[in-house]
């Protein structure tokens, strides 16, 4: 499973530096980002974009591996990991321009999804921004046979994952205060679903 997720990180990290320059626009950002994994997006990101200040959040067990990355590193714009588990933990307290997420909705159950959604509701300010980075089906239709095949795979082992239907991922961000800014298409059968978060309804 490493290796395919290195491969897949070496196909999209570029693409996907090109989504965080555009959507950041040189500003001073704050980032947080759900679900590190071995933290090779935090510290390829910082540092290719040092005015992002860049956060890792993972589960307990997978701390070490990402803190070792990130020591190594030593870059000043990375910080982390925070302890974060969907369905136990709360969002940091902090103030945070981006959360960005890559490949954690087809692993997450989609009990966990939702939490996350209204998590992010709940915490982020008007024109906060959100990244969700992966597979995702449409018109309840994979986009390629690989996804079918990958999706096959998630649910032999575990069950409640599985690629996601755009339209219930996009219902929910919606229900949870959100516009989608833009969906980008990927290589490798992925997609980067781009959202803002929209001003707080009284």
């Amino acid at each position: 499973m490493k290796n395919n997720q290195t491969s897949a990180f070496e196909t999209n990290k570029d693409p996907l530096l090109l989504l965080l320059k555009e959507v950041t626009n040189s500003e001073p950002t704050r980032v947080l980002e759900i679900g590190a994994g071995t933290g090779e997006h935090a510290v390829y990101f910082a540092k290719h974009l040092k005015h992002i200040m860049w956060t890792t959040t993972e589960v307990v067990s997978n701390h070490a591996e990402i803190s070792k990355r990130l020591a190594e590193a030593k870059l000043p714009n990375l910080r982390g990991p925070l302890s974060l588990e969907i369905g136990n933990d709360d969002l940091p307290r902090y103030t945070y321009d981006i959360v960005f997420t890559a490949n954690t909705f087809h692993v997450m159950s989609w009990k966990q999804c939702k939490n996350l959604m209204k998590m992010l509701g709940n915490r982020l300010r008007e024109g906060a921004q959100v990244i969700i980075y992966g597979p995702f089906n449409y018109g309840g239709k994979f986009t390629s046979e690989s996804n079918a095949e990958f999706d096959r795979s998630l649910k032999a082992t575990h069950p409640d994952r599985g690629i996601r239907a755009f339209e219930d991922v996009n219902n929910n961000m919606i229900k949870n205060g959100f516009v989608l800014y833009k969906d980008y298409e990927f290589p490798s059968n992925n997609r980067a679903l781009v959202y803002t978060r929209l001003v707080f309804m009284k």
